[in-house]
């Protein structure tokens, strides 16, 4: 559970920082419109922090999460999808304030690895589903071998 915590509270840094960034990037910079930096801090906040704070709790009793294979692959992939997914609204922030003026498919290309890191996002999603459903049926198997 402490790697658990650990994680989220590094998330709930980072969210923290980018929601500063946010703040005064776009106040130095004199920026009033909408940027997907004002998105960042919470996306990091709800996908980063809560997620993991969210998986403590449930898996609380479960102190051998760490060896169940499925909840690994989830883990690692998960921390490589959202960074990944974060940078890439960090970069299309960024290029909004600064007000660059991109090619078509320099925009595109911004666009496709974007739309990379949700596909990272949505498999891990995906992954975080299958794990949870064999520690919870692992869970079930080992009480009723106990009550037999």
């Amino acid at each position: 559970m402490r790697k658990l915590i650990n994680t989220s509270m590094i998330y709930f840094i980072f969210s923290m920082i980018a929601g500063v960034f946010f703040r005064e990037f776009t106040k130095f910079n004199n920026f009033t419109g909408k940027t997907y930096l004002s998105i960042m801090h919470t996306h990091i906040l709800v996908l980063g922090m809560f997620m993991f704070l969210i998986l403590a709790v449930i898996l609380k009793d479960n102190k051998d999460i760490f060896n169940n294979k499925k909840f690994n692959r989830f883990y690692i992939f998960y921390n490589i999808s959202l960074p990944f997914f974060s940078i890439m609204l960090f970069i299309r922030g960024v290029l909004q304030v600064l007000s660059v003026e991109l090619t078509k498919s320099k925009d595109a290309m911004i666009s496709g690895i974007a739309g990379i890191s949700h596909i990272f996002m949505f498999v891990s999603l995906i992954m975080l589903f299958v794990a949870l459903k064999s520690i919870f049926i692992e869970i079930n198997s080992q009480k009723s071998n106990k009550y037999t």
